[in-house]
C-alpha cells in the first residue's frame, strides 16, 4: 500500500503542515526526515515509540530516517505537556541518558544500506554556539508574539515559565534548520504536542534557508485507551524499553493484557503486520475473542522488536508456566522475571523446614492448623508438584538452581521462597 494511505488507514497521521506538498514530495523523491527525543531518562518507555515506529515505516519505503537524541535540548527542558518547570539535569546525566537511548533506537532502525538511519545528537552543533550568535542569528527571526501564540508557552504564562524553557522552541527549530542544511532533511515527525516546535522549525527554514526552500511537518496522535485511562502505564508504573527496568516478561504481559476495544488500534499503530493480517485478527476479536489471537500477535510482535526472539520465547515460556502451574522447568533467571511481584520470603539456606512450618513462617497460611488443612486437602504445591504429606520436609532437591522454591496455594496464589 502507498505509504501515506497506509498511515491514514492506521490512524497514525494527526496533523500535516501541507498535505498536498508532502504527498508530492514523497511521490517525487526519496527523502531524509527526522524524529527526536530528549534524554530525560536513560531509557525510553512505550509512550515514546509511535513517532519512531512511524519514522521506521518511512525507512521501510526507502526513505532515510534521521534519529535525533537531544543532548542539548535535554539540558534545557521542553515545556510541552508540562504545567511546571522541569528539573535541570547535569551534563553527565544527559550524556549517560543519550547513550542508553541511542542503544535502544539502534534496535529499531537499520543503519545499513543507502537509506540506513543516521544517529545525531543536537549537542554536537548547539554547544558550539555563543549567546550573541544565538540571539543575532536565530532569535532575530522568531517574534515574541509568534512564540506567545504557541499552546505550549501560552498554557504556562499563568503558572510561570523561565526564559530557559521559553527558548526551547527556538533550539528545536535550529535542529530542523541544521538537518535541512546538512542532511537535506525535509520532514519532521513528532507527537501531537510537538506541533508548535515543528512549525517554528519551518519558520526558521523559510527565513534562513535559501529562497524556495520547502520543508514539512507531520504529527502523530496521542495514544489513548478506550476506557479513558492513560496508555503506557502498568500496575508497577511506566513500561520501559530497558529490560532492567521492565523485564521482557512484564513487557510481553503488558501487551497481551490489552483490552479487546484497544487491540486492533494498537496493532495498526505499533506493528508492521499488513492490512490483511490485521483485518484477519480484527475478525478474530469479533468472532472468537476468547482465543485472544490479536493480543498474542501484538505481544509477540512488540517483544520481538524491542527485546529480540530469545527474550520473546523466554516470556512465552514464563507465561505458560505461570498459567499451567508447570514451573519446575523454569531457570532461576526466568523465575526472577516472572515472580518479580509475587510475595516472597527469605529462608535460611542451612535450615531444614517442614512444609507446614514454612507455610506459617512465610505467611502463606495464617496458622499451623490451616497449613495442615491446606496441605492435606491438596491445595499446596512445591515447584508445580502437589504435596499432601503434612510432615513433608523441604530439602535441597526443592530448590531451583539452589536459589528458589515456588509455593502455590490454591489455583493462582504464588509465593517465592528465596535462599
Amino acid at each position: 500500500m502507498e505509504l501515506l494511505k497506509d498511515l491514514q488507514w492506521r490512524g497514525i497521521i494527526y496533523q500535516q503542515t501541507d498535505e498536498e506538498g508532502t504527498k508530492e514530495l514523497l511521490d517525487k523523491e526519496k527523502v531524509s526526515l527526522y524524529c527526536g527525543v530528549d534524554p530525560t531518562a536513560d531509557s525510553m518507555h512505550i509512550g515514546h515509540l509511535l513517532p519512531f515506529l512511524t519514522l521506521k515505516r518511512f525507512q521501510n519505503h526507502g526513505h532515510r530516517p534521521i534519529v535525533l537524541v537531544g543532548g542539548a535540548t535535554g539540558l534545557i527542558g521542553d515545556p510541552s505537556g508540562k504545567s511546571e518547570e522541569r528539573k535541570l539535569q547535569t551534563l553527565d546525566d544527559v550524556e549517560r541518558n543519550v547513550q542508553g537511548i541511542q542503544k535502544q533506537l539502534r534496535q529499531i532502525f537499520s543503519v545499513e544500506g543507502e537509506n540506513g538511519a543516521i544517529m545525531v545528537n543536537n549537542y554536537d552543533w548547539t554547544s558550539k554556539l555563543d549567546i550573541v550568535t544565538f540571539l543575532r542569528d536565530f532569535g532575530k527571526h522568531v517574534g515574541i508574539n509568534y512564540m506567545l501564540a504557541k499552546d505550549t508557552i501560552a498554557s504556562r504564562l499563568e503558572t510561570g515559565i523561565s526564559f530557559t524553557e521559553f527558548t526551547y522552541t527556538i533550539l528545536q527549530a535550529m535542529d530542523f534548520l541544521h538537518l535541512y542544511e546538512n542532511h537535506n532533511c525535509k520532514i519532521q515527525i513528532g507527537g501531537s504536542d510537538q506541533w508548535g516546535n515543528i512549525t517554528t522549525g519551518l519558520e526558521l527554514i523559510r527565513k534562513m534557508a535559501p529562497e524556495g526552500s520547502k520543508a514539512y511537518g507531520l504529527t502523530i496522535p496521542l495514544v489513548t485507551k478506550a476506557d479513558g485511562t492513560k496508555f503506557g502505564k502498568s500496575e508497577s508504573g511506566a513500561v520501559w524499553l530497558d529490560p532492567e527496568k521492565t523485564s521482557p516478561y512484564e513487557f510481553y504481559q503488558f501487551w497481551i493484557n490489552t483490552a479487546d476495544a484497544d487491540v486492533v488500534k494498537y496493532l495498526k499503530y505499533f506493528t508492521f503486520l499488513t492490512k490483511d493480517e490485521i483485518e484477519e485478527l480484527e475478525k478474530s476479536v469479533q468472532e472468537e475473542a476468547h482465543l485472544r489471537k490479536a493480543q498474542k500477535a501484538l505481544a509477540e510482535e512488540m517483544t520481538r522488536m524491542i527485546h529480540g526472539e530469545e527474550a520473546l520465547q523466554q516470556a512465552i515460556k514464563i507465561s505458560h508456566a505461570l498459567f499451567s502451574g508447570e514451573v519446575k522447568n523454569l531457570s532461576a533467571a526466568e523465575i526472577k522475571q516472572g515472580f518479580k511481584d509475587v510475595p516472597s520470603f527469605q529462608a535460611a539456606s542451612d535450615e531444614e523446614l517442614t512444609l507446614v512450618d514454612l507455610l506459617v513462617a512465610a505467611k502463606i497460611s495464617p496458622s499451623k492448623r490451616q497449613a495442615r488443612e491446606d496441605v492435606g486437602n491438596g491445595a499446596v504445591s512445591i515447584n508445580g508438584d502437589r504435596v499432601t504429606d503434612v510432615s513433608y520436609v523441604l530439602s535441597e532437591n526443592n530448590r531451583i538452581e539452589g536459589q528458589f522454591t515456588i509455593i502455590r496455594r490454591g489455583k493462582k496464589k504464588y509465593f517465592l521462597i528465596k535462599y
